[in-house]
């Protein structure tokens, strides 16, 4: 078994729905459980669901100083102590497609399989300039002044015309985010590289990304899938990085399959 994570959680909001094997979903940057809800009616006919608020984001407590990714590996696990749960499935997305890998790498016995959702590994070096390019754009200008260049990033074409409430919605979110801990854990997606240890997470994988997603692209997420001892890959057609909210149902269609397709118990 590997050894934990040597760092101080901290106690997470998190909501329980739904009857069936544990399923724990992990947002990304700036965001909350709620990037979920057009998924979870679907996903608690089959799982008991569990998802929770990163800390600083959401209802979650303001973390007092910088924190990295094994911070948040060790709030997850204090969420999952705190259900009682033994062992489950855990899928996230964006930023949680990199703590669910991390908490996997460390907690192995606790992970029945994982979904790693629009998230990225194996950047190149002009992949990592242009993600850095963008905290430091953030930390220049101040977040909201960036915000618009990233919708095109995050969304298709139609989508931005025909929800400009959720999109808005989305980017209030961010707005309302502590400035610091929304650079914290942009910084901790720009500068986390999976590749070293990727190969030591045995669970079955679901590695699923959208066809036009430029930083979480089909390049990156082959390479993924490469990695992975036991995994499927997924590309979405046309679909960008925001696949949450734009197309919902269809990505919890896919882990509903790939789930129960596991010979695996909860």
């Amino acid at each position: 078994m590997a050894e934990p994570i040597a760092a101080e959680p901290m106690d997470c909001e998190y909501s329980v729905e739904g009857s069936g094997p544990p399923l724990f979903l992990i947002h990304g940057i700036g965001a909350a459980r709620d990037t979920w809800r057009f998924m979870v009616d679907q996903l608690t006919q089959h799982f008991t669901v569990i998802s929770y608020d990163l800390r600083g984001h959401g209802a979650s407590p303001m973390p007092d100083r910088e924190f990295g990714l094994d911070e948040l590996v060790a709030d997850l696990e204090r969420v999952r102590e705190r259900t009682g749960i033994e062992q489950a499935h855990f899928a996230g997305h964006s930023l949680g497609g990199m703590i669910g890998p991390a908490y996997a790498k460390a907690y192995p016995d606790r992970v029945l399989s994982l979904g790693l959702l629009s998230t990225a590994a194996f950047r190149t070096e002009e992949d990592s300039r242009k993600v850095n390019g963008v905290v430091e754009a953030m930390e220049r200008d101040g977040i909201p002044n960036i915000l618009p260049t990233l919708t095109d990033r995050w969304y298709t074409d139609a989508f931005l015309a025909e929800r400009p409430d959720i999109v808005q919605r989305r980017l209030d979110q961010v707005i309302e985010t502590d400035g610091d801990v929304f650079l914290n854990v942009f910084r901790i997606y720009a500068n986390c590289e999976m590749s070293p240890w990727l190969h030591e997470v045995e669970a079955p994988c679901l590695v699923l990304t959208g066809e036009n997603d430029g930083g979480c692209n089909p390049r990156l997420n082959q390479q993924i899938h490469d990695a992975l001892p036991h995994s499927e890959l997924v590309i979405l057609p046309e679909f960008k990085h925001s696949i949450l909210l734009e197309t919902g149902p269809l990505v919890a269609d896919h882990m509903i399959r790939f789930i129960n397709g596991l010979d695996v118990g909860a």
